[in-house]
C-alpha cells in the first residue's frame, strides 16, 4: 500500500479516498474497505510504536548532551577572557610605537623623492644625450634607429613630466618626429602605392611606436585618393571613343576590385584600426574630387542623345548595382552590423552624380511623352475614321504612362513621382486638345438638321471621353498605393536622402505626407477635371444635336400663319377633342423622338462602363440614377424636358389665338405627352398648365384659371383676347 500521499502538505482526505474506492469492484467495495481500514490500523501501530523508540532514545541521551553543552559554555567564557587581554596588548603597543612608525613613513617618503630625482637627473642627461646622437642619424637616415631613439625619448618624457622645460622637450620632441616624418614620406607613398606589405607593417609599427598612426593613415588615405583619381583620368583618356556608360561600368569594376583587394591589405598592415572606415573615407574623398565628375560626363552625354531617359536609366543601374556590391562587401565585414550613418556618405557620394537629373527628371519625362504623343497621327480624311482612330490611341496613352511609372522606379526609385506627376498631367492635358480638336471638327460638320450619323459621332467621341477618364481614374489608384508602398518601405526612403536635394526632398516628404495623413489629395485632379469639361462639352453638342431638328419644327408654333388658318365659327366651339388631329410640326416632332432610341441603342442598352463615367462627369443628373437605371431612361428624360421647355417658350411668344387655334395647340400638347409616354417619360408641369389654360373655354377662363401659375394665365388670357374682370 503506497502511503506516500500522507507526507503531502495538501493532502486531501476526501480526495485520497475516493481516488482509492475508484477501481475497486462495486461487489467487494465493503470488504475492500474493510481491508484498506486495518491497513491504516497497522500502519498506525507502526508508527506509533517507531515514535516511542524515538522518544526513549532522546530521553536516555539528554543528560549526556546537557553536559556537553555546559563545557561548550565555560570554554567560550574563557576564550572571550583571553581576546580581551590580547586587544588590551594590542592598544598597549600601537600607543608605544606610534611616534616611531611615522617617522619611518617619512623617512620612507624621502627616499622615494630621492630616487625620482636621481632618475629624472640620469633622464635629463640621456635626454641630452639622445637629442646630441639624433642630430647624426638624421644624416644617415637610419629610419629604424631613429625611431628608436625618438622611442627613448619619448619614455625620457614621462619620467620628465614635473621638470620646468617640459613643454619645451614636448614640443622639441614633436619636431623631431616631423623631421623622421618627413625623411620617410616618399618612401612610404613608394610602399603605399606598390602595395609592399612587409615594408608598410613596418612603417606601421614604427609610427604607432611614435604616436603618429593617424598621420600614416593620412599617408594612405591620400596615396589612393591620387591613385582612384589618376585610374578615372587616365581610364577616360582610353576609353575617349567608348560610351559614358561603359566608362563608368570599367571604373566602378575597378573601385569594387581595388576594395576588396586593399580591404585585405589595409587589415594586415593596421591590424588595430578599422579598414571599413580608412576606405570609406577614402573612396568618398575620390569620387567626390573626379575630375571632370561623373556627372559632367553624364550631362555631356545627354546633350549627343535623344534618348535621354534611357541613358539615365542605364546609369543609375550602373551605380545601383556598384552600391549594392558595395554594401555586400561592408555586410561581410561587418558581419552584417552596417552602421548606416558611417555608410550613408559612401552611398551618397555614389548617387550624386544623379541627383542633378533627378530634379530635372519632370522635363525629361514629360519632354518624351510629348514627343510620343507628337508622332500619333490620329486625323484621317474622314471623320467617322478620325473619331475611331482617336479612340484606339487610348491604349497608347495609358501604356505611355505606365511605362513613364515605370521608369520613375528604374531611374528615381520613385524619388521622381512628383516630377512623373507633372509629365503624366502635360501628357493628359495635351491629349485632351486632340479631343477637343475632333469635337470642333464634329461641330463644323453639323448642318442643323436630322444628322444621326453627327449624332453617332458625339456619341462614340463622349464614350471615348470617358474611357479615358476611367484609365485616369485607375491610374490615380495605382499612383497614390505607390506612394502608400514608398512609405512602408525602409529601402525606398533611404533613396530619398540619396537622389533628392534638400528643396526636392521637402516637396517628395509632403507628397507622402498629404497621401499618407488621409489629406483629400487626389494627385491627378487636374487631368480629371479637364476631362470632365471635356465630357460637358461633347454632351452639350451631343445635346444640341438631337435638339436643333426639334427646335425648328417648333419654331413653327410660334409664326402666326400657323395658326391663320385654323377657322374660329361659332357652331364648331363645340366640337369634341377627337375631331382635332395634331398638326404636321408636331407630328414631325413626334416621329423623330421615337426614331431616338433606336439611334440610342448600340450605346446605352448595354453595360458600357465608359459612357456612363462620360455622362456623369458631363451631367449632374446622371449621378441620381442607380444602377438599376438605364441610361437611356436619363437621356431621353433631359431631352424631352428641353423639348417641353422649348414649346412652352414658343406658345409664350404667340401674339394671338382664336378659340379654334386654342383648342388646336392645346390638342397638339396631348399629341406630344402621348409620344413622350410612349418613350418612358411625362410633359414638365409648365407644359401640362399651358395646355390645360388653352382648352379652357373662355366663358369661364376666369374663374377655372384660378390655381394655374399667375404668368400663363396672363400670358394665354391675352393671347386669346379674354376680357379681364
Amino acid at each position: 500500500m503506497d502511503i506516500s500521499a500522507f507526507s503531502d502538505e495538501n493532502f486531501d482526505v476526501k480526495a485520497w479516498i475516493n481516488n482509492t474506492l475508484k477501481n475497486a469492484d462495486q461487489d467487494k467495495k465493503e470488504n475492500f474497505t474493510m481491508s484498506l481500514v486495518m491497513k491504516l490500523q497497522l500502519y498506525v501501530q507502526q508508527i506509533n510504536s517507531v515514535l516511542e523508540q524515538t522518544s526513549e532514545q532522546i530521553l536516555t541521551s539528554l543528560p549526556k548532551i546537557m553536559r556537553d553543552t555546559k563545557n561548550l559554555q565555560e570554554e567560550a567564557l574563557i576564550l572571550r577572557e583571553k581576546m580581551e587581554s590580547v586587544k588590551e596588548e594590542i592598544f598597549k603597543v600601537e600607543q608605544d610605537t606610534g611616534p616611531s612608525l611615522q617617522s619611518i613613513e617619512k623617512l620612507d617618503r624621502l627616499k622615494s623623492q630621492l630616487e625620482i630625482a636621481k632618475q629624472s637627473l640620469h633622464e635629463s642627461d640621456n635626454w641630452t644625450m639622445l637629442v646630441n646622437d639624433l642630430e647624426e642619424l638624421f644624416d644617415s637616415k637610419n629610419i629604424e634607429v631613429i625611431a628608436t631613439k625618438l622611442l627613448s625619448m619619448q619614455q625620457s618624457l614621462k619620467l620628465l613630466i614635473n621638470a620646468p622645460d617640459y613643454e619645451d622637450r614636448k614640443l622639441q620632441l614633436e619636431g623631431l618626429k616631423n623631421r623622421l616624418e618627413a625623411i620617410t614620406s616618399p618612401m612610404i607613398v613608394q610602399t603605399f602605392t606598390t602595395n609592399n606589405i612587409e615594408q608598410a607593417i613596418s612603417y606601421a609599427q614604427i609610427f604607432e611606436s611614435i604616436n603618429r598612426m593617424p598621420q600614416l593613415i593620412k599617408y594612405y588615405h591620400n596615396c589612393h585618393k591620387e591613385l582612384l583619381l589618376k585610374k578615372w583620368r587616365d581610364q577616360l583618356e582610353v576609353e575617349q571613343d567608348e560610351q559614358i556608360c561603359q566608362c563608368i561600368h570599367n571604373y566602378l569594376d575597378f573601385l569594387l576590385s581595388h576594395w576588396h583587394s586593399q580591404a585585405k591589405w589595409f587589415s594586415q598592415v593596421f591590424p588595430h584600426n578599422s579598414a571599413l572606415d580608412a576606405l570609406t573615407d577614402t573612396y568618398v574623398s575620390a569620387l567626390s574630387g573626379l575630375d571632370p565628375s561623373i556627372g559632367d560626363c553624364i550631362e555631356a552625354a545627354l546633350k549627343q542623345t535623344t534618348e535621354k531617359l534611357n541613358l539615365l536609366n542605364d546609369v543609375k543601374q550602373i551605380l545601383k548595382q556598384f552600391a549594392t556590391n558595395i554594401t555586400a562587401l561592408v555586410e561581410t565585414s561587418t558581419q552584417g552590423k552596417i552602421d548606416k550613418q558611417k555608410h550613408l556618405p559612401l552611398l551618397q557620394v555614389i548617387y550624386s552624380p544623379l541627383v542633378n537629373f533627378v530634379s530635372k527628371y519632370a522635363a525629361y519625362e514629360q519632354a518624351f511623352l510629348l514627343q510620343k504623343l507628337s508622332n500619333i497621327n490620329y486625323v484621317k480624311d474622314d471623320l467617322n475614321d478620325t473619331v475611331k482612330s482617336l479612340n484606339f490611341t487610348i491604349p497608347q496613352i495609358v501604356d505611355l504612362a505606365r511605362d513613364a511609372k515605370k521608369r520613375c522606379h528604374d531611374i528615381t526609385e520613385n524619388c521622381g513621382l512628383c516630377g512623373l506627376l507633372i509629365a503624366i498631367r502635360a501628357l493628359f492635358i495635351n491629349f485632351a486638345d486632340y479631343f477637343r480638336v475632333v469635337l470642333r471638327q464634329i461641330e463644323r460638320s453639323r448642318t442643323h438638321k436630322e444628322e444621326w450619323n453627327v449624332f453617332q459621332l458625339c456619341l462614340t467621341h463622349l464614350e471615348s471621353t470617358g474611357d479615358v477618364l476611367l484609365k485616369i481614374q485607375q491610374l490615380e489608384k495605382d499612383l497614390t498605393r505607390t506612394v502608400l508602398d514608398v512609405n512602408e518601405n525602409d529601402v525606398e526612403i533611404q533613396y530619398k536622402y540619396l537622389l533628392l536635394n534638400s528643396v526636392d526632398r521637402k516637396e517628395f516628404e509632403s507628397l507622402i505626407r498629404c497621401v499618407t495623413d488621409g489629406t483629400q489629395l487626389f494627385l491627378l485632379d487636374y487631368v480629371t477635371s479637364e476631362f470632365s469639361k471635356l465630357c460637358a462639352d461633347i454632351h452639350r453638342t451631343l445635346y444640341q444635336v438631337v435638339l436643333e431638328p426639334i427646335v425648328g419644327h417648333l419654331d413653327v408654333a410660334k409664326k402666326p400663319e400657323a395658326w391663320a388658318n385654323v377657322n374660329d365659327l361659332v357652331f364648331n366651339n363645340d366640337l369634341p377633342d377627337y375631331s382635332f388631329s395634331p398638326q404636321e410640326y408636331i407630328t414631325q416632332i413626334g416621329l423623330y423622338l421615337m426614331t431616338l432610341p433606336q439611334h440610342l441603342e448600340p450605346f446605352f442598352f448595354r453595360e458600357n462602363p465608359s459612357l456612363w463615367t462620360a455622362l456623369k462627369a458631363a451631367d449632374e443628373r446622371y449621378n441620381v440614377a442607380g444602377e438599376d437605371v438605364v441610361l437611356a431612361d436619363i437621356f431621353l428624360r433631359i431631352i424631352a424636358t428641353s423639348v417641353c421647355q422649348s414649346f412652352s417658350d414658343r406658345i409664350l411668344s404667340i401674339r394671338e389665338l382664336n378659340q379654334m387655334a386654342s383648342r388646336q395647340l392645346s390638342h397638339d400638347i396631348g399629341y406630344l405627352a402621348n409620344v413622350l409616354e410612349d418613350l418612358g417619360v411625362s410633359v414638365t408641369e409648365d407644359l401640362k398648365q399651358l395646355s390645360n389654360l388653352l382648352k379652357l373655354p373662355s366663358d369661364v377662363y376666369q374663374t377655372q384659371s384660378s390655381g394655374y401659375m399667375a404668368k400663363y394665365v396672363a400670358a394665354v388670357r391675352q393671347m386669346r383676347n379674354i376680357t379681364s374682370t
